[in-house]
């Protein structure tokens, strides 16, 4: 799947209520604001080893293209470390998640996921993206990047720079609002 490709699909699924059963609006946006300060962010929850590894799979899930920044260039890594340390039921399944994808890249590179190439790190999340697709043994990883792409994708679009991405505009006062002649027309009405 190419990167626009790739961003529109997760476009799509970040329009899904998904992440809203498990994130309240007052958090996401708790947490953009955290990450929006100017000072460096400090890690809550994540070691800097772990974090790295989000960084990495963040910017697989939602890389850079023509049209916007990646993921960890909107915040995306620093809003899943603020919502995982102020989730603790989260917690053991992200850290695991974690350790799952170093072990699944050890075995197959003899390297961890971040240590690998970035060929070797689509071949594993590809295994993974896909619940349908996905072999029986993989169920563990399957879960953890579906958890990871509601994060990233929750983290991207209430970035401003994720905001910008969907040209979202904001309310904003209309001048005049006109209903079109054809749905007047449908609906039987008319402005005389």
């Amino acid at each position: 799947m190419d990167a626009m490709n790739r961003r529109s699909a997760i476009a799509l699924l970040g329009s899904l209520p998904l992440a809203a059963l498990t994130i309240t609006r007052e958090e996401a946006a708790h947490a953009a604001a955290q990450v929006s300060q100017a000072k460096p962010y400090a890690l809550r929850f994540f070691s800097p080893r772990e974090y790295a590894t989000v960084v990495a799979l963040s910017d697989l899930i939602l890389p850079r293209d023509a049209k916007s920044a990646s993921a960890s260039e909107a915040g995306a890594p620093e809003f899943i470390d603020y919502i995982v340390a102020e989730q603790p039921a989260r917690q053991t399944a992200m850290r695991g998640g974690l350790v799952w994808l170093d072990s699944e890249c050890r075995q197959r590179f003899d390297k961890s996921f971040v240590d690998c190439a970035d060929t070797e790190q689509r071949q594993v999340a590809d295994d993974i993206a896909w619940p349908r697709k996905a072999r029986p043994d993989m169920s563990h990883g399957v879960a953890f990047f579906t958890a990871m792409r509601d994060l990233v994708a929750t983290g991207f679009w209430s970035s401003r720079i994720g905001v910008e991405d969907l040209g979202y505009l904001g309310n904003r006062p209309v001048g005049e609002f006109v209903v079109p002649p054809e749905i007047l027309k449908k609906l039987g009405v008319n402005y005389d």
